[in-house]
């Protein structure tokens, strides 16, 4: 079986994106090889990110990157995880294009309770 490849694109490639390609590769990794990159990176991964995915088992060390990493990466597909990175996407031509908006979770504070329902909602 061939391995799809998808790129999930958001703006800082440190929360909603990460948490895509850590769930797609644990859970679909023998289907699909995903990655993730912001338009503009953070330069770190959210430690609430990491957080609420070791919750599910899902262990993930993630690097913020930039989407000009992949821009001749022949992708099958690209799903971008806000409006600011849809905007800006780099879609490669072969790849489907997918935009789903999720509200950024990254102002929040790491000990507020509602927060991290609010973070755990996000792991789909």
């Amino acid at each position: 079986m061939t391995t799809r490849t998808v790129l999930f694109l958001c703006t800082g490639n440190s929360c909603r994106s990460q948490l895509a390609e850590a769930i797609v590769n644990a859970r679909l990794g023998d289907e699909w090889e995903a990655v993730s990159a912001g338009t503009h990176p953070s330069g770190y991964v959210h430690p609430n990110a990491i957080r609420v995915l070791k919750e599910i088992g899902v262990e993930h060390q993630g690097r913020s990157k930039n989407a000009d990493e992949f821009r001749t990466v022949p992708f099958d597909l690209v799903v971008t995880v806000c409006d600011s990175a849809a905007e800006e996407c780099p879609v490669t031509p072969s790849a489907v294009a997918q935009r789903v908006t999720f509200t950024s979770i990254t102002a929040m504070s790491p000990s507020d309770f509602s927060a991290m329902s609010f973070w755990r909602s996000r792991r789909w």
